[in-house]
């Protein structure tokens, strides 16, 4: 069904906020889980990590699909060439700069609490910015330069330059003929069903052979895990009819993502022992379709209760569209950052925990309202031109809108 030019989706810039925003508290979880991330807490534990596994299986691809939403509407407005000329501006300046300025910090911490580093920041990023490969413990040796968080962004440069090709190939009728298609295939409980197997299918043929990386290239499992929701958003777009069903299915998608996330819980606690009792072996197949329900129930249950709930616009939701990614692309630094300086006042760790966040809140929004105000930072950031904000989604503004879905 083609979507009323009227109809603006709203709801989705809602949840590619509250996406962005989740990752500030995942990212500061990070410090104090068992898992591996660049500076720990001398606290980290498995306490929180239940609560990580909450989003941990469908946050980036969320966002993924909501950023193959916005790419289709800027088919539909532009031309090819000039989405992937905007699109290469807008992700790739601050891609570089994040890799020379932003990220670097997180690499020199990492360094100095892994390793015991001794020079000075200056020192580092000589070694840094000459690609030297000689930190190293346990066999691993830490990549430079690198893009850590701000993989996400070269991954979303890759696949509109895909999905460009496939446009100027196919043309837009074709797609249009694709995305009707879909659209009418994706109804009651094959919107559950489908994206479910597609996801099954990709994690059953890859993910033990393709480890993740996010490092671009050799990184099959994540591709495909991504590319299909992206191509999903792509495609979905502008079916109304595909939201309206999501819609009456949320309560239905909310229980099968709490039922997913109550079975991994239970496996990830589990002693590694048990992990090679045969039941467990059997049952392998059942416990990865269980996994994929987690990373797609979560997305339509988002997208379902959005839709019936946030599908209105605000001078809010115009402020906040534009700041989240100037918000992702330094929280992780600042996190990092904060965290090793915030060592020696040995808070516990909820109370420092909070102090992460609020400060990690405050000052990402701080320097956005400087970045915002000043036009030769405004690129640096991934922000265009300051001119008034227009309606996210909306079929007749879609270039001004589309250029918000990084």
């Amino acid at each position: 069904m083609q979507q009323n030019d009227h109809h603006r989706l709203y709801f989705l810039d809602w949840i590619r906020i509250f996406a962005f925003f989740v990752l500030i508290f995942y990212h500061t979880g990070m410090y104090y889980v068992s898992w591996g991330w660049h500076v720990k807490s001398p606290d980290a534990s498995t306490a929180i990590e239940p609560l990580m596994l909450l989003s941990s299986p469908w946050r980036l691809g969320l966002l993924f699909m909501i950023s193959g939403v916005a790419t289709a509407f800027m088919l539909k407005k532009i031309r090819v060439g000039a989405l992937l000329k905007q699109r290469s501006w807008r992700l790739l300046v601050p891609l570089v700069f994040g890799m020379l300025v932003i990220v670097p910090p997180q690499s020199y911490f990492e360094v100095v609490e892994k390793l015991n580093y001794g020079g000075s920041y200056g020192d580092f990023m000589r070694l840094y910015v000459s690609g030297y490969h000689g930190f190293c413990k346990e066999g691993n040796c830490l990549d430079l330069p690198t893009w850590n968080h701000l993989w996400f962004v070269v991954y979303l440069w890759a696949y509109t330059l895909l999905i460009g090709a496939v446009a100027a190939l196919a043309g837009a009728e074709r797609l249009k003929s694709w995305s009707d298609a879909l659209g009418r295939r994706l109804t009651g409980w094959k919107i559950i069903a489908l994206p479910v197997l597609a996801l099954y299918a990709a994690r059953y043929a890859l993910v033990e052979y393709f480890p993740e990386t996010h490092a671009l290239v050799n990184d099959w499992y994540n591709h495909a895990h991504y590319l299909i929701l992206f191509g999903l958003g792509v495609m979905l777009a502008l079916q109304s009819g595909f939201w309206a069903n999501v819609d009456q299915l949320r309560w239905t998608s909310l229980g099968l993502w709490l039922f997913s996330w109550a079975t991994m819980v239970c496996l990830h606690t589990m002693p590694e022992s048990m992990g090679d009792l045969p039941i467990i072996t059997q049952l392998k197949p059942l416990l990865r379709l269980i996994f994929c329900v987690g990373q797609w129930a979560p997305i339509a249950a988002i997208c379902g209760f959005g839709h019936r709930h946030l599908n209105f616009d605000s001078a809010k939701r115009r402020y906040l569209t534009e700041a989240v990614f100037p918000v992702y692309i330094l929280h992780q630094t600042l996190i990092v950052c904060m965290a090793h300086w915030l060592k020696p006042v040995k808070m516990a760790p909820a109370t420092e925990g909070a102090v992460l966040v609020v400060l990690t809140f405050a000052l990402s929004f701080g320097i956005f309202e400087v970045v915002r105000r000043i036009a030769v930072l405004r690129p640096l950031f991934g922000l265009g031109r300051a001119t008034s904000q227009k309606p996210a989604y909306a079929p007749q503004r879609q270039a001004a809108a589309a250029s918000h879905a990084q």
